[in-house]
Formats: C-alpha cells, structure tokens, sequence
C-alpha cells in the first residue's frame, strides 16, 4: 500500500466554495496536487481564474477550473448547484469553506451582522450540501464514500474573540450540522467531516495576520508557537478526501497549532509560584 493508494485522489472531482482565496485557496491547491479535478466557486469570477491559472501553472497532477458562485442567498444556492450539475454527474468532494466574519463590541452588534454571518455560514452550506446530494451520493460507494468537509473554526469550540458573536456561533452550529449530517448520510455513501482551523493568513484574518510582526505574535500565542501554513490544509484535505479516511466520519479536526487544547493556566499554577 502507498501513499498514493491512501491520499492520491486521481480521477476524483471536487468543489471548494470559496476557493480563491484563504483557506479554500490552499485547500484546492492541496487537492489538485493529490490529482483531483477541482472545482474553485466564489463570488468573483476574476479571483476564482486567477486562482485556477495559478494552481494549473504549478504542473500538479490535478488541475482547477473557476465559475462564479455566491452562498448567500437560494437564488445563488440554486444558481451554483445548476452550474455542477451542468458540468458533471458525479461529486466526489465538496469542501463547504465559503464563510464571512463580522465584529463588533457588545451593545453595538448590527441586526443585519447577524443575519448576513448565519446566512453564509450555516443556511449556505446546508442548502448547497442539500441541493448537491445527489451527485454526492452518485458518487460514493461503502468503501470509498464521496466526502463532505466543512469548514468550522477553533473559535466554535472555544472562546477566543468576543467580538465576533456571529461568527462564533455560526461555527459551533457548523460543527453540530456536520455530525447530525454525518449520522444521517452515513448508510448512502457520503462521509461528512469538518475542520476547525485557527490562525491562518486570509482576508478575513488580514487585521491581525497581514503584518509579519503582528503575525508572529499572534502565532506566538498558539501553543506550536506559530500561525497555520498552505500545507497544513492541504495535508488535512488529502487526508479526509483520500482512500485512508474512509472509515471517518462526523469528526472535528482540529487544525489550530493546539488552541483546542489550550484551556489557559493551570488551576493550581497560582498557589505554586
């Protein structure tokens, strides 16, 4: 058996909402390298071709193509499910990474925050997941089940900004939906993951990760002492869509430099020093 036999996801095609950029970008680079057709979705069709240009001038053994998709509302859920459907029968893999933050103190938190971060959030990757299942289900077999991985955040576990209320919630609603989905598509062929990453750099982390200095400190904070890299994703990805993770389903990987298990001082530390 190989490493090939376990990760390689030759044959295999894969959509990635938000995939131009951040999270979703180094999660279709990742695929395409294992030898996935991937699919990259977001609302700009420019950020989307640059992407796949990008990925397909690595000579991987995949390759990306772009179209434009928008999570956030049913008229674009239904518009980008028409799109896959048009291009394929079959989904082996859909990476639900398309997601928004918003922050606010407390007592000035908008109305309209709220609905816009649950909407993208968790209405957009049930309804998609929804309307995809059954290219998802065409797909997968017992022994080599299509996947499903959401995209979650060390933030739904644990409390790490109290200003973004929405986005908190809306990840630890993301965790919950992924087991309940998982329980529910485990008899037709369809494994349902999600990963729960931390600090990454992205558009949506770029007030506190765009900086080196302000990166370095905040990566000094996690307990491997750095922010997330491209291949962390990556690795994570090929994993959870590869032959070796068929026997997984309903997890939350952490991929946080070990914030999920940091649960700050002791609670004997004060009475010892």
């Amino acid at each position: 058996m190989t490493p090939d036999d376990l990760f390689g996801l030759h044959g295999k095609l894969a959509l990635v909402t938000g995939g131009a950029t951040g999270i979703g970008r180094m999660a279709a680079e990742g695929l395409a390298a294992a030898g996935a057709r991937v699919m990259i979705a977001s609302r700009k069709l420019d950020a989307c071709e640059t992407a796949a240009a990008e990925i397909n001038g690595l000579a991987l053994a995949g390759h990306a193509e772009a179209f434009a998709g928008d999570v956030g509302s049913e008229d674009g859920i239904d518009a980008l499910a028409r799109a896959v459907q048009a291009r394929t029968d079959k989904l082996d893999i859909l990476m639900n990474n398309a997601g928004l933050s918003w922050g606010a103190p407390l007592g000035e938190y908008p109305y309209k925050a709220w609905a816009r971060v649950l909407t993208v959030n968790v209405t957009g990757l049930f309804h998609l997941t929804q309307a995809l299942l059954p290219l998802l289900k065409a797909a997968g077999t017992r022994e080599d089940p299509a996947r499903v991985v959401n995209v979650g955040s060390v933030m739904g576990d644990r409390e790490k900004s109290g200003s973004t209320y929405a986005y908190s919630a809306s990840k630890a609603a993301v965790h919950h939906l992924t087991e309940v989905l998982a329980k529910e598509l485990s008899g037709h062929g369809v494994n349902v993951n999600a990963i729960a990453p931390g600090p990454f750099v992205s558009k949506m982390t770029a007030f506190v990760t765009a900086d080196e200095a302000t990166r370095d400190k905040v990566g000094q904070s996690t307990p491997l002492g750095r922010v997330g890299q491209p291949e962390d994703i990556a690795g994570c990805l090929q994993f959870l869509c590869g032959k070796g993770s068929a026997y997984i389903t309903g997890a939350i990987i952490p991929v946080s430099g070990g914030i999920n298990v940091d649960t700050g001082p002791g609670l004997f530390d004060a009475a010892k020093s």
